[in-house]
């Protein structure tokens, strides 16, 4: 279909814009067609974005964006940029791992701050700068999220150590996505397993791109599969039941939020309330249920009530000790 653009300003844009979403690159009659303009045009459009700083590029005549160079053009309003610095900082407080394209990208939002607020962004940048990376981790990151971006198969070494799987499997990634205690697990399909896999993203040892692309299914599927677990969990497990008690004390915090899509939340009659999730692994829910202190109690599934019992006699035990 051809849409003739009212200026050159909103052509630019759009060219700029297709080239971004084509993998395969694009051809300048094909631009030239989408935007209703000659092959001419287009080629000066072309020159006159990259003077501009889009890393365009031609090969066996397409034309295509670098994206290792391509720095995207993002607006912010004021409150828009708070919230990604606190959300940022929040992630880097849980983070297992270090992550240095989030510490320049908090450096960068200094431009979308008032020059109070930029002053302390930029000193926390700068703080978490000296950070110890595992440059094994940020490569295999690197390598997943271009990938991923490109909806490019990649082939993965992949090592668990509590299960002992290990071996080599090709991976296609529908969304990467942080857990509640600071992971990163990448979900798609395993062609090792035959199915869609959750694999932590600290556990692939190594990682290579594949010329195959794959395409990522309706997003109605992706966000259902999220819905099944309180993070991410690294396998295909059945639902757990997980039932907790808050006191009276914090009752009125949890029954105001949804926490999970399958939660059932009762008043007791003491003014405590008892939440009840189905998930996929409750240790995803540890850090969570441990954030809450005395104020909680778990009642299911045993396992879980046992384990932070056992925590709950080591800390009093130190603490004793720790008197005498």
């Amino acid at each position: 279909m051809v849409h003739r653009l009212v200026n050159r300003t909103e052509r630019l844009a759009a060219i700029e814009r297709m080239l971004l979403q084509s993998r395969l690159g694009l051809r300048a009659v094909e631009i030239a067609e989408s935007c209703g303009v000659d092959r001419r045009t287009i080629y000066r459009d072309l020159s006159l974005l990259g003077e501009s700083g889009v890393p365009v590029y031609q090969k066996d005549g397409r034309f295509y964006v670098n994206r290792e160079y391509y720095l995207a053009p993002v607006r912010l309003s004021n409150n828009e940029a708070i919230a990604l610095f606190l959300s940022a900082r929040m992630f880097l407080h849980h983070t297992e791992q270090p992550n240095p394209y989030l510490i320049s990208a908090l450096a960068k939002l200094n431009m979308a701050l008032p020059e109070t607020l930029a002053e302390h962004v930029g000193a926390v940048a700068e703080m978490r700068r000296n950070d110890p990376v595992d440059r094994g981790f940020v490569t295999v990151l690197d390598t997943m999220t271009r990938a991923w971006s490109e909806r490019r198969r990649v082939k993965l070494w992949y090592s668990a150590a509590q299960s002992g799987e290990t071996g080599a499997r090709e991976f296609a990634t529908y969304f990467i996505e942080p857990t509640p205690s600071g992971g990163l697990f990448a979900v798609g399909y395993d062609t090792l397993a035959q199915q869609i896999r959750a694999l932590n993203l600290r556990q692939i040892k190594r990682v290579k791109p594949l010329p195959i692309f794959y395409e990522i299914p309706p997003i109605s599927e992706v966000l259902s599969y999220l819905s099944k677990a309180w993070g991410i969990t690294p396998d295909d497990q059945l639902q757990t039941q997980v039932v907790l008690i808050f006191s009276a004390e914090v009752a009125s915090r949890i029954t105001q939020r949804l926490w999970h899509d399958s939660q059932q939340i009762e008043w007791l009659d003491d003014g405590r309330c008892q939440l009840q999730v189905s998930v996929a692994s409750w240790r995803d829910m540890l850090a969570w249920i441990r954030s809450w202190g005395a104020q909680v109690e778990v009642v299911a599934p045993q396992a879980l009530r046992d384990e932070l019992a056992a925590e709950a006699l080591k800390m009093a035990t130190a603490y004793h000790e720790a008197r005498i």
